[in-house]
């Protein structure tokens, strides 16, 4: 069988037609078929997940199914603490850390029924990759194994699109949901800043950390969310507020929604290639369509959020990890090493300027949108690259749509939006302002129906995958590869 979509498992498993053990074995046998190429699992819990699908199906059975998830097979990003089983962050530092307890994510989604099926590859705590000097290679694009994923919820956005597993978390500094689920064809969701629990996810950036969900379909990701968002007085910058019901508005088609626009962003400052520029233009003649009104925005430039973000995740990340870097420097990866350091020559009049800096952006960024409902942008400026084509010091001059919304904390998803050179997926991206998770689900679902964007999936390639040697990755006087945070 086809791997299901969270909502088509969910109604066949309280009508009785699928049962949850069957699901999983479908999935481990995905796994055992193509993560030998793919590398998303860091690690694979099977007999974990055999015995809560077992639990689930017995629910099932008794008429006592927990919700939507009971029975769902996902994974964690494995800078998600799992109690008793390894969290190594992809780096050799914490191969050998085991936990006493979860993530407050995922205690919630476990509560829900989930059904966990391991730990999945990412960056380097969440910022170093696609690096090849790691205890674990990095995760490969489902679409075509010799691309790159993004990151840094590389495992999470791959094992999705190649049908491993129905759903994963992933977190989000600078883009590290909305770009791997861009160039990997999935839906990804950032939520509020404060919406989603930081407690037991290590962190890249305090002020910058978003935990959030990826899986197939917009309406999987508002069923991920009704589980995962709340209130945690563990976690200081959680607000106390109740959840709304995620999924209340999907199935409405955009009409009366505002929607607005930068072109200066994809044509001046930031240029998208041709297929990304078409597919954008799609979605936005979709909307029209269904009756929404498109208005172009003057915001500020993205050099300005893209500066803020650097300054503020390196200052930020180096005071993490400067404990580690004195007497463990070269345990590090390259990459991440090499990055993190930088924070380090970073002054702290230079991030508490960032941090002005950034409280500006906030009230201009809501004064520009002070008339729009949602913003559109594309979701990331070309197709998948090759793996081997990326730089270690990209990161640092190239910018991103995604970035603007880190900065502020409002909610972004991105959502495949056709195929360019290659048959690679594009993506569009929606942000809402904070809180708004209900109408930025609608305002994507409304468009990922129309264009029947959650029908087509990869043929997933198999055989030898390129190695670092012919890539020319991480050898003597080149730079190793990159992502965004």
């Amino acid at each position: 069988m086809l791997t299901p979509t969270i909502a088509d498992a969910a109604r066949l498993i309280a009508a009785r037609k699928l049962s949850p053990v069957e699901l999983v074995e479908h999935c481990v046998a995905r796994i055992s078929a193509l993560d030998g190429d793919l590398h998303c699992f860091i690690a694979i819990t099977e007999d974990r997940a055999r015995q809560e699908a077992k639990a689930a199906e017995s629910r099932m059975m008794a008429g006592t199914l927990r919700g939507r998830l009971d029975g769902v097979p996902i994974a964690h990003k494995d800078i998600f603490a799992t109690r008793g089983i390894a969290t190594t962050a992809h780096s050799r530092l914490l191969d050998r850390w085991f936990p006493a307890e979860d993530a407050h994510v995922v205690t919630l989604l476990a509560d829900a029924g989930t059904v966990m099926l391991g730990k999945l590859t990412t960056h380097e705590f969440a910022l170093g990759g696609p690096s090849f000097d790691l205890p674990w290679p990095p995760a490969r694009n489902p679409w075509d194994i010799e691309r790159f994923t993004s990151g840094s919820s590389s495992g999470s956005a791959a094992a999705i699109a190649a049908g491993l597993v129905l759903g994963a978390t992933g977190s989000d500094t600078g883009g590290s949901i909305r770009e791997p689920a861009a160039l990997c064809g999935v839906a990804g969701l950032k939520p509020t800043f404060g919406l989603c629990s930081r407690t037991g996810v290590l962190p890249l950036a305090f002020s910058l950390d978003h935990p959030g969900v990826l899986a197939w379909t917009v309406e999987d990701c508002a069923i991920l969310l009704q589980a995962v968002a709340g209130h945690d007085p563990r976690d200081p910058a959680s607000r106390c507020r109740l959840a709304p019901d995620f999924s209340a508005r999907l199935g409405r088609h955009a009409k009366g929604v505002r929607i607005g626009v930068v072109p200066r962003w994809h044509e001046t400052e930031c240029t998208v290639s041709e297929a990304v520029r078409r597919a954008y233009e799609n979605a936005l003649s979709i909307w029209r369509a269904q009756g929404a009104q498109i208005v172009e925005l003057d915001m500020p430039a993205l050099r300005d959020y893209q500066a803020v973000t650097i300054a503020i995740m390196l200052c930020e990340a180096f005071a993490i990890h400067e404990p580690w870097m004195r007497e463990r420097f070269a345990d590090y990866g390259e990459i991440f090493r090499d990055r993190v350091a930088l924070g380090a020559l970073i002054s702290g009049a230079d991030y508490l300027q960032a941090l002005r800096r950034r409280s500006e952006l906030c009230v201009l960024t809501l004064e520009a949108a002070s008339g729009v409902d949602v913003i559109a942008t594309p979701g990331a400026v070309n197709e998948a690259p090759p793996i081997g084509s990326v730089t270690k010091w990209g990161f640092l001059t190239s910018s991103s749509f995604a970035k603007p919304f880190n900065v502020t904390g409002w909610p972004a998803i991105s959502v495949r939006s056709g195929f360019g050179d290659h048959n690679l997926p594009v993506a569009v991206q929606i942000a809402a302002k904070p809180f708004q998770e209900p109408l930025l689900l609608q305002v994507a679902h409304a468009f990922e129906r129309a264009a029947d964007m959650d029908v087509a999936r990869p043929s997933v390639p198999t055989g030898p995958s390129v190695q670092p040697q012919q890539a020319g990755l991480l050898r003597p006087g080149r730079d190793a590869p990159s992502t965004n945070a």
